[in-house]
């Protein structure tokens, strides 16, 4: 039976204020627990209502043998999904000499957790293992964001920071290295020439992309309302901001890989 003491913590880690002094989150579900044991994340402890089986490489972490009315109140889940754990939040430097190397995405201000969440699992798909976020992008050990993305958390490094000064570092430092964005007055996404390396910026939801951020753009991209383009209508008002983030991020991400 689990202390209440236990149920009191394990539910205090759903507010970011407790996550971030304790250094913990929470993760559920037999898929996304699996993901981060195997990716080498410290998971501090595994409470699970049913015979959830450890990998071999993670023998030695105790599993916690709950009953699923207590395994409820400690969920996040309006189903709790079997298992539920409790992570280390990893620490990741942010070195600009590896990301020039490599294909980036750039958050500004993402706030829905769903977008987020699904914005990571776009990356994890196509490769991209760094995201680099906005200081008011929502918080990526959001239970919400963790379920959204599926497991794609253990694979994927997501950094916050101020993007100003993390743009202008890399105008200064690699000032060969591309910055692509999501705008209104964009180059048509398929008619572009694209690298293979470099920062893909992606913009608020409903706003886009902060009009400090846009100076650091050397390209900008529109992805092309084809049945606007078919019914002879300006392509304005059909732009990357009237699609949701994370079919946007999903269609830009895979024409630079396609190419």
């Amino acid at each position: 039976m689990l202390a209440k003491n236990e149920i009191k913590f394990i539910n205090s880690l759903k507010l970011k204020k407790n996550r971030d002094s304790e250094g913990l989150f929470v993760a559920e579900g037999v898929k996304i627990v699996n993901d981060l044991l195997n990716s080498g994340m410290k998971v501090k402890q595994i409470y699970s209502s049913r015979n959830f089986q450890l990998s071999i490489f993670n023998y030695h972490i105790d599993v916690i043998r709950i009953k699923e009315n207590e395994l409820k109140r400690i969920s996040s889940l309006n189903t709790p999904n079997e298992v539920l754990a409790v992570c280390e939040i990893p620490q990741y430097a942010l070195d600009l000499g590896l990301l020039g190397k490599k294909l980036n995405l750039i958050l500004d201000t993402i706030q829905d957790p769903g977008n987020l969440g699904t914005i990571i699992r776009i990356a994890d798909w196509f490769g991209i293992e760094n995201i680099i976020c906005s200081s008011e992008t929502v918080e990526v050990y959001n239970p919400k964001v963790i379920q959204a993305t599926m497991g794609s958390i253990s694979r994927v490094k997501v950094h916050y920071t101020s993007l100003p000064v993390f743009l202008e570092n890399v105008r200064k430092t690699m000032p060969q290295v591309r910055v692509y964005g999501a705008l209104l007055d964009g180059n048509n996404l398929y008619e572009t020439k694209l690298s293979q390396n470099g920062f893909i910026l992606i913009g608020n939801e409903s706003r886009g992309i902060s009009p400090e951020l846009v100076p650091f753009i050397t390209d900008k991209l529109l992805i092309p309302s084809f049945a606007a383009l078919a019914s002879d209508v300006k392509t304005q008002g059909s732009t990357v901001e009237s699609l949701n983030a994370a079919i946007a991020t999903s269609i830009i991400c895979s024409e630079f890989r396609r190419r």
